[in-house]
């Protein structure tokens, strides 16, 4: 089981979360063609190895968060805010 580091709460059990998905996607335009917002709305990177992802603890704050979390292995990296930069993976360098 993973221990998701809450930045609001602390660590907590996975079973406390529900995934939201690749983190940082940008909104297009209202304007923007069909194949635009098809590739918004379904087209995500498929990462072996380290990505960023939102994550939402629902029975403790409810707040949702970001969390930078190894596909390969499921090392779990640093959380932190919605808003907040980025930071760096795990071994990478700045």
């Amino acid at each position: 089981m993973l221990i998701i580091p809450c930045p609001h709460c602390g660590p907590r059990p996975e079973t406390e979360f529900v995934y939201g998905g690749e983190a940082h996607i940008q909104r297009p335009d209202v304007a923007a063609d069909d194949y635009t917002w098809a590739n918004r709305l379904f087209l995500r990177d498929n990462v072996k190895g380290w990505t960023r992802e939102r994550w939402r603890h629902d029975p403790g704050c409810g707040r949702w968060f970001n969390l930078c979390r190894n596909t390969a292995t499921n090392e779990v990296g640093q959380s932190y805010i919605m808003g907040a930069p980025k930071p760096p993976f795990p071994n990478q360098k700045i």
